[in-house]
């Protein structure tokens, strides 16, 4: 996929989150990359073989106190490991919203149990609602 294309996608995930955390969003860049540095995967302590979709670099809004003059807060969307992952562009598509939701997540404080948590909570919805549609 294009990179203009891939960006395009990487905003439509943002503009995919509810106003009123888009509002709260403070001193944050959300950016793309192609891959993850070899720095990032041995920080992140990515074993051989597994892929990471982005990352979030920062201070979360849970714990910053006396917080100013510092350089804005990073989420990094990885372009090639969600391509190498999806079988679609409707799947590349869906991590990418995904993956933009659960990196500002982490600017919010929550960590990847109360995360996940979340994106099952989600999926369920999801299930439930699909069933009802269909029954229709």
């Amino acid at each position: 996929m294009e990179r203009e294309k891939f960006e395009k996608l990487v905003n439509e995930g943002i503009k995919a989150i509810p106003k009123k955390f888009l509002d709260k969003l403070d001193n944050i860049d959300i950016v793309v990359e192609n891959e993850p540095t070899s720095y990032q995967l041995r920080k992140l302590r990515v074993k051989k073989g597994l892929f990471i979709f982005g990352l979030y670099e920062g201070v979360p809004q849970t714990k910053r106190w006396y917080y100013s003059q510092v350089l804005p807060d990073k989420i990094t969307i990885f372009k090639k490991p969600i391509e190498k992952m999806a079988s679609s562009e409707k799947e590349i598509k869906e991590i990418v919203k995904n993956t933009v939701w659960h990196e500002i997540a982490h600017h919010f404080g929550m960590d990847e149990k109360q995360i996940r948590e979340r994106e099952t909570e989600y999926r369920k919805i999801s299930e439930k609602n699909s069933k009802n549609i269909s029954q229709l």
